[in-house]
């Protein structure tokens, strides 16, 4: 199975490591999307956020999280102490994956498969390296399991503090449900309010 490996460079730059992967060629998502969504933010973050592809909104401007879910997440962020610009932001793939409505027009989000989040891991793998978060908060399914393993259920551990796993151990992680779960929830008001109180849970481990 071919992976992003190969078009990562040794190096620990963010700008070097952008740049590198907008000719990533590790799975075949890059021939429909209009580009590479990279992470963005400082290298110096004691944060990072790992969300689980870039959307429609991300695909076009070229950037993560900016999109009705990234405005939803801003604002989660600052209800919770959180300012967004000392944050590094990803996702666990780096290109939009999607079909279209039957008219052919809109393009409609997709899940990433385990294969291309697997093919796309060492560019997640490769920005941790370079920032070294001592929080990871992990949104979504696809992020959590991208670096805690299949077996890890968001429903069942969503604002636990665990460690991360492997090169990373000492690093801190909580998960829990992508922001784009509370704008299609029934009760948003609630989803918005549990998800505000993970993000603060999460923030707590931070040493002063």
């Amino acid at each position: 199975m071919s992976d992003a490996g190969e078009f990562v460079p040794d190096t620990t730059a963010l700008p070097k490591l952008r740049a590198s992967a907008a000719a990533c060629r590790g799975c075949g998502l890059y021939r429909d999307a209009t580009r590479t969504v990279f992470g963005a933010g400082p290298k110096s973050a004691r944060i990072m956020l790992v969300g689980e592809q870039p959307g429609d909104s991300e695909d076009l401007a070229g950037e993560p999280f900016v999109g009705p879910a990234g405005r939803l997440l801003d604002k989660a962020l600052a209800d919770s102490g959180v300012d967004r610009a000392r944050v590094y932001v990803t996702n666990a793939v780096k290109h939009f994956k999607f079909t279209r409505d039957e008219r052919g027009k809109r393009r409609i989000h997709q899940k990433p498969s385990r294969t291309e989040v697997v093919s796309c891991r060492p560019w997640l793998t490769a920005e941790l390296a370079a920032v070294q978060p001592e929080l990871v908060v992990l949104l979504g399914a696809t992020a959590a399991q991208s670096l805690l393993g299949t077996g890890f259920k968001v429903t069942q551990r969503r604002g636990e503090v665990v460690e991360l796993p492997g090169d990373f151990t000492g690093a801190h992680a909580v998960a829990t449900v992508h922001p784009s779960a509370i704008l299609r929830a029934p009760d948003r008001e609630k989803a918005y309010a549990d998800f505000v109180d993970d993000l603060r849970t999460a923030v707590r481990v931070l040493k002063d």
